[in-house]
């Protein structure tokens, strides 16, 4: 019987579906934003909760930043641009909601945006 529960465990490991980067970046995307979202809706008592969520938010978009600036990028150069500059918005408008002077509201229609991009047309999201 051990046998049988080894093999059924290994077979099910294997014919798990594969992940793909898009898949994994849209989790990522999701978990941040859902995180803002929570976060904002507390107002005051959230606010540890919203700069732990912004910090990750921006840790997300360094990391789209960096790989768009990689020449050896896929992306065409407009829309690498394009990721970029959202990059430099979204930390510009990340320091005006942590000092008060700006709302969340922009950053989550951004990764909204990017999130829609990510699952791709016809797809559910």
């Amino acid at each position: 019987m051990r046998n049988h529960s080894l093999a059924h465990g290994a077979y099910q490991q294997i014919s798990a579906p594969t992940r793909t980067v898009r898949s994994t970046e849209y989790d990522v995307v999701a978990r941040v934003t859902h995180r803002l979202k929570t976060a904002a809706i507390k107002g005051k008592p959230g606010f540890p909760d919203l700069v732990s969520a912004l910090h990750d938010n921006q840790k997300l978009w360094s990391a789209f930043a960096l790989d768009v600036a990689d020449p050896k990028n896929a992306l065409p150069q407009e829309l690498r641009a394009q990721i970029f500059y959202l990059a430099e918005f979204t930390f510009e408008q990340t320091r005006k909601v942590l000092a008060g002077k700006a709302d969340i509201a922009p950053l989550l229609d951004i990764n909204t945006a990017i999130m829609r991009g990510l699952r791709g047309p016809g797809q559910p999201g």
